[in-house]
């Protein structure tokens, strides 16, 4: 079985290189890659060939979770144009947004205090919609090279959002 270096996860799946992915197009691009490198096809094969297979299964496996979710898709699209978020470190917001999030915070606390499951619902539905509309933002700032910056303090927002988001989701499970 013989592979080519990819060069990237969006030239392996064979689709352009875009923040705006057809995962219609990925699922079945990684479905054929998948079945050309699954371990199972590769009992036949040396030792080295069932190696290099495990590795492109891997690779493929790793590209395709990275593509079909959009933070990681934007983290490594800014990873392929040199950027880095740099989320640890720098945690730089706008005021607007930090001070959002500290209202959401205490809501979700308030919320779970008072064992308020539908206040945590509409919560849920607040962080549900600002995550569609910076995932917008994001579509279209990935198609202007001069708006990085904007999309680095965007991945960070979406980010929070997530982490807001599965602690939301995390409470709402425990009240069921």
């Amino acid at each position: 079985m013989e592979f080519a270096n990819p060069g990237n996860y969006f030239d392996l799946f064979r689709i352009p290189r875009s923040f705006d992915v057809d995962l219609k197009m990925l699922e079945k691009h990684y479905l054929e890659m998948l079945s050309r490198v699954h371990p199972d096809t590769a009992v036949q094969l040396s030792d080295t060939e069932r190696r290099l297979t495990l590795q492109w299964a891997t690779l493929t496996n790793e590209a395709y979770q990275t593509l079909k979710r959009p933070l990681e898709r934007a983290r490594y699209l800014l990873g392929l144009m040199g950027i880095q978020t740099r989320e640890d470190d720098n945690t730089a917001m706008p005021k607007e947004f930090l001070l959002e999030q500290m209202e959401w915070r205490e809501t979700l606390h308030q919320s779970i205090l008072l064992k308020n499951e539908a206040a945590i619902e509409t919560l849920e539905a607040h962080i549900r919609n600002e995550r569609t509309s910076l995932l917008e933002s994001l579509s279209s700032l990935f198609d202007d090279d001069k708006k990085t910056q904007d999309v680095v303090v965007i991945v960070r927002q979406l980010a929070f959002l997530e982490k807001l988001g599965k602690d939301v989701s995390d409470a709402l499970a425990e009240m069921e």
